[in-house]
């Protein structure tokens, strides 16, 4: 896979898929620190602790520039708004990635989370290369599996508790 020395910038119909900056932070913490945005993503903590935004931003640069990991903030193109992530973990040694994503609450049920992951999806295919894209999503986020299936994902199976979120399998 070719990586561009740069993240990209990625332009759908009504967002933008653009690098995180250190301002974003703040919303970062308020969206996604929501109890239902946390409760079902395994890698936000409830509550979000302060800091931890920046913190979390301040990683990008590195794991962009070591080919491991691409997060994008999710913004409205009219307004700017933070509307959410989206990223890709690579397996470099496979050309895979699996894609994640989380969309703030007041954003919910207007389509953002498939359009995000799909212009996304589209990158990894179309600029990287990339030979498989894949998901995991939990029982208890249907909307999630949703978005996948919309995506022309298929569904390959299930794993019964392989994970747990606060102390939830």
């Amino acid at each position: 896979m070719a990586y561009p020395p740069q993240p990209p910038l990625i332009e759908t119909p009504r967002l933008r898929l653009r690098p995180f900056e250190p301002a974003d932070g703040p919303a970062v913490q308020r969206l996604a620190g929501v109890r239902e945005v946390a409760d079902t993503t395994l890698h936000i903590p409830h509550p979000y602790p302060d800091g931890a935004a920046e913190e979390w931003i301040r990683t990008h640069g590195l794991q962009w520039t070591a080919q491991k990991e691409l997060a994008l903030a999710i913004t409205l193109k009219k307004g700017g708004d933070l509307v959410g992530a989206v990223g890709l973990v690579f397996e470099a040694a496979h050309d895979k990635a699996e894609l994640g994503y989380w969309i703030g609450t007041p954003y919910w049920r207007r389509g953002f989370a498939t359009e995000a992951a799909g212009g996304l999806v589209d990158f990894g295919f179309n600029a990287l290369g990339l030979n498989r894209v894949q998901a995991h999503h939990m029982a208890r986020n249907s909307a999630s599996g949703r978005v996948m299936l919309k995506l022309g994902m298929r569904r390959e199976g299930s794993s019964p508790r392989a994970v747990k979120k606060n102390g939830r399998y």
